[in-house]
């Protein structure tokens, strides 16, 4: 499974945002989740089924609009022969600009950083986002295992998702009495074949956690000592032990365990993340008061030392709120950018070289900008949030914008 990136989270975030505003007149908005094992003809007939059963709606406008969201839908169709990797999400319909007779016709078409799991047809006032919303929150993916002597079961935990790897039994007996064997001998054999067992665990995990490259970490729960055993023992390959976060305790094995593991771990799994962005915003601070410091903020600095290959991490707040304008001016060909607020009209601009009228091309968003330029040299990008302190700092004290150099410039 290929890791998803910072700027494809975001991109759906602002979709999500945009498409949030969005309300129809009645219900004759419609959405489109399609899997990628879906037949594009099977979506075809159901739209065309759709299509036939909207003509019972009562009122003549909203009809209207739903039949001319689905013939949008079916045409979109005809340009995939199959869904993409990862299904494909439509979002149709008219919007009002504002008085009677002001609708327009949107449409959004995406394929989105997961997966689709369902197929779904809606139709209603507002788009349908919840699953997409889901979709956001399995950016993380965690290895978790629940062990004791008896069985062991190994599962992949992407957002709120559990996908359930390997079970496996140990056959190891129960502490009992020997009868004629010697008691000692006996209790030898049983741990030979825990110890047979955990080595058996340790393997199917290293297979199943090593294939995935970006494991945010590993969580083994259990009930009893047999996880603490595990976990201190040599079993496990030292890319895994190293992602270790921790142990818990649990009442139950098998996919019961697993579902205890997640419930207990949900917080430790927040705070990590949460955490992860405090230390980096606390790195950059830290690095902007030392006198010989590699830190930079502000746009244009940062923009400088990213153009000059010199920025190791880009941080920028997930609420920087603005867009980048390009001027075109047609007399001499010269081109300006400018910064505004995302939600800014276009302002009118004269040309610095020859004083001509300039063009607006289309603008972009300030935050896709700065990936792109950061994606070109090699720089690592991190988003931050406002949940914390640190992220709020951030984002009024410094712009939204900063950086941790490679060197200093």
């Amino acid at each position: 499974m290929t890791e998803v990136s910072s700027k494809e989270i975001y991109e759906v975030k602002r979709t999500l945002e945009e498409l949030s505003q969005k309300r129809g007149r009645g219900t004759e908005l419609v959405s489109v989740y399609i899997p990628p094992d879906r037949q594009i003809s099977d979506v075809v007939k159901h739209m065309r089924e759709e299509l036939s059963q909207s003509a019972n709606i009562k009122s003549k406008q909203t009809k209207k609009n739903v039949q001319s969201a689905i013939e949008v839908i079916m045409q979109r169709m005809k340009l995939f022969p199959k869904p993409p990797e990862k299904g494909l999400v439509l979002f149709v319909g008219m919007i009002p600009r504002g008085g009677p007779g002001t609708e327009k016709m949107e449409t959004y078409v995406f394929e989105p950083p997961e997966p689709v799991q369902t197929y779904i047809y809606h139709c209603n006032s507002e788009f349908y986002l919840e699953p997409l919303q889901e979709i956001l929150e399995e950016k993380d993916i965690y290895g978790l295992a629940v062990i004791d002597r008896k069985e062991a079961t190994i599962a992949v935990l992407r957002g709120k998702r559990i996908d359930i790897i390997k079970h496996l039994t140990s056959g190891v007996p129960g502490k009992h009495k020997a009868g004629g064997q010697s008691q000692r001998r006996f209790d030898r054999l049983i741990d030979l074949a825990a110890h047979e067992f955990k080595k058996r665990i340790g393997e199917h995990m290293n297979d199943a956690f090593l294939a995935i490259p970006d494991l945010k970490g590993v969580i083994v729960g259990g009930p009893g000592h047999t996880k603490e055993e595990f976990v201190e023992g040599d079993y496990l390959h030292h890319e895994i032990k190293q992602k270790i976060i921790t142990t818990v305790d649990t009442s139950y094995t098998g996919e019961f365990g697993i579902r205890e593991v997640m419930d207990k771990s949900m917080d430790v799994l927040t705070e990590i993340d949460v955490m992860r962005e405090k230390k980096l915003v606390q790195r950059f601070l830290h690095e902007l008061v030392d006198e010989n410091g590699l830190a930079s903020y502000g746009e244009a600095e940062v923009r400088r030392n990213l153009a000059m290959g010199a920025v190791e991490v880009l941080l920028l707040s997930e609420n920087l709120k603005k867009k980048r304008l390009i001027y075109h001016c047609p007399s001499c060909q010269g081109k300006t950018e400018k910064t505004v607020k995302r939600e800014a009209e276009t302002e009118e601009m004269t040309c610095p070289s020859c004083g001509e009228k300039m063009k607006t091309e289309e603008g972009r968003d300030l935050i896709d900008s700065f990936v792109d330029m950061a994606e070109e040299v090699g720089s690592e990008v991190e988003i931050i949030s406002t949940e914390t302190e640190e992220g709020m700092q951030l984002l009024k004290a410094f712009g939204g914008i900063a950086a941790i150099l490679r060197y200093r410039v």
